[in-house]
């Protein structure tokens, strides 16, 4: 469980890195969107783990990898916009977040499961559920 502390240098560790991502983010990532949805911190508040979703790539591996490669770059740029705010510019670590994907795959699996079979009504199929 995250403290509030956590919590809240979480958020500014986000938009921060949002900013530079959506300013400057070309040169990291092209023209792929990349969205930061979740930053978690360690408990001394040095590393943050931001988890990224990817959109338009045409590999996401290689991105990441790309992203990772530069994060030295995107650390320098996130200590400049808020070093009178913290003490330690915290060190980035890039994940991928595929939780869309997993929510679009479950919910293809409930459908599957749903639908009813061919040449069965959808009204008799109901009932034998209940």
């Amino acid at each position: 469980m995250e403290t509030k502390r956590q919590q809240k240098f979480a958020r500014v560790i986000q938009k921060e890195l949002s900013e530079i991502l959506q300013k400057e983010g070309w040169s990291f990532h092209g023209s792929s969107i990349v969205t930061i949805t979740m930053v978690r911190m360690s408990p001394d508040l040095s590393i943050a783990k931001v988890y990224l979703s990817i959109f338009n790539a045409e590999n996401n591996e290689l991105l990441l990898n790309e992203l990772r490669a530069k994060a030295r770059e995107i650390r320098y740029k996130l200590g400049e916009k808020i070093r009178n705010q913290v003490r330690v510019i915290p060190n980035i670590d890039f994940f991928i977040d595929d939780s869309m994907e997993y929510v679009s795959k479950m919910e293809k699996l409930f459908d599957a499961i749903n639908k009813p079979k061919e040449g069965e009504n959808p009204a008799e199929s109901a009932e034998k559920d209940n």
